[in-house]
């Protein structure tokens, strides 16, 4: 009973786990294919608290093997091979061997290769957990050879479940705590655990034990909302470009209250404010340009607040940047111009007329360099040509606006 509770009350059978159906449930690959002895070495990839050191526990008890259980952040490859060496002499009993190692992302890519070997010749059933996305974290020999299963986070439905159960459980959980928890702070622990089951319970063992401190008999939604300091919100890798993406697709679609809501919500998960600063930038001149000139300043400006002021002042900066982008008008003139002109350059390269050239340089008088030149300010009304010759314009014309007019204030 020392043990945290998210340990304690980790599933002991397929059938316990909640919220991985697609994983765990009857019928599924991974389960069937543990059950049978016929699981390969696999790939587990899914957010903090979704289940996948249960599921790797479960496949090496069901394959009736020996577990290996390494994290990626506190060995290397002599581990892997003493791993290596282990499965081998299990081998000649004719009992398999379970490597489980533990974000598998924070391996560099030598320390990846070191794995194929015995992933390829089968010495052992490799079982790699990680929270990234594996097809920009891992080598992709290495995943080739694994067989690839996405874990989601846990529903809120799926949080109160396993903490009904832990509540209930007198042997490994809080059953003989004398403590109760209402639906409304069940739901409230749900809510802030971020779809992570280990922070679900982790928080639930805290209001527990806050309770019978304090001699009370429920727990109550205040002291769930005391405990937790935030909702869990922290991201990895891919969210990260994920909520970005979002974040710039709310202002391009004219949807202030989405804008703010995804920058609120990467704010809270840590994301660096001149990362998101860098991004209204470009937003001002990709999506907004020539409708509103005076995005682009303002954009510049949101950036120089932060890196003047920082959090949390800088939020606010942030924020009216953002909602100001999400109201302007849209157009993508600029981006459509420059490409099309991109294009022409491509088509190979082509000199700059003499008119054009730089007469003061040694010798660019007697080669006519700038001969004809017209000074525009000289002779306002006189026409020249300032494109090569072979040189389609108009650009920006051509191309043309798409834009959509502003929320009202």
């Amino acid at each position: 009973m020392a043990a945290p509770l998210a340990h304690r009350m980790r599933p002991r059978t397929f059938d316990e786990v909640v919220g991985q159906d697609h994983v765990a449930g009857r019928g599924a690959a991974f389960r069937k294919l543990a059950e049978s002895g016929e699981l390969p070495s696999c790939l587990l990839w899914g957010p903090p608290g979704s289940g996948k050191t249960t599921l790797a526990l479960l496949a090496a008890e069901a394959l009736g093997a020996d577990l290996i259980h390494l994290s990626a952040v506190e060995v290397g490859v002599a581990e892997v091979r003493k791993a290596r060496e282990r499965a081998r002499k299990s081998s000649l009993y004719s009992r398999k061997t379970v490597l489980f190692l533990d974000e598998v992302h924070r391996f560099n890519r030598a320390q990846q290769d070191s794995l194929l070997g015995a992933v390829e010749a089968g010495e052992l059933v490799f079982i790699g957990a990680t929270t990234e996305n594996p097809f920009s974290s891992l080598v992709p020999p290495l995943v080739s050879r694994c067989l690839l299963f996405r874990l989601e986070p846990l529903s809120r439905t799926a949080l109160i479940t396993l903490l009904e159960r832990a509540l209930a459980d007198a042997e490994r959980g809080l059953g003989g705590s004398g403590v109760g928890v209402p639906a409304e702070a069940l739901e409230e622990i749900a809510a802030r655990a971020g779809g992570d089951a280990r922070a679900a319970l982790s928080l639930l063992e805290a209001c527990v034990g806050e309770a019978r401190a304090e001699g009370s008999r429920e727990v109550g939604v205040e002291v769930v909302r005391s405990l937790a300091e935030k909702v869990i919100l922290h991201h990895g890798v891919e969210e990260h470009y994920d909520l970005a993406s979002a974040f710039i697709k709310s202002v391009r679609g004219c949807d202030p209250d989405a804008a703010l809501y995804w920058l609120a919500r990467m704010l809270e998960g840590g994301e660096d404010p001149l990362f998101i600063a860098r991004r209204l930038v470009i937003l001002a001149s990709e999506d907004v340009g020539l409708a509103d000139p005076a995005a682009l300043p303002l954009a510049v400006a949101a950036l120089q607040a932060v890196e003047k002021v920082g959090l949390p002042e800088a939020r606010l900066a942030l924020a009216e940047a953002t909602i100001y982008l999400a109201r302007a008008p849209k157009s993508n003139a600029v981006l459509k111009a420059l490409e099309a002109a991109t294009r022409e350059v491509q088509k190979g390269p082509v000199e700059v007329p003499l008119h054009l050239r730089q007469a003061s340089a040694p010798g660019g008088r007697s080669l006519g360099y700038g001969r004809g030149y017209i000074y525009p300010h000289d002779h306002p009304s006189v026409e020249q040509r300032y494109l090569p010759e072979g040189v389609e314009g108009g650009f920006l014309e051509r191309e043309g606006p798409s834009s959509k007019p502003p929320d009202p204030v």
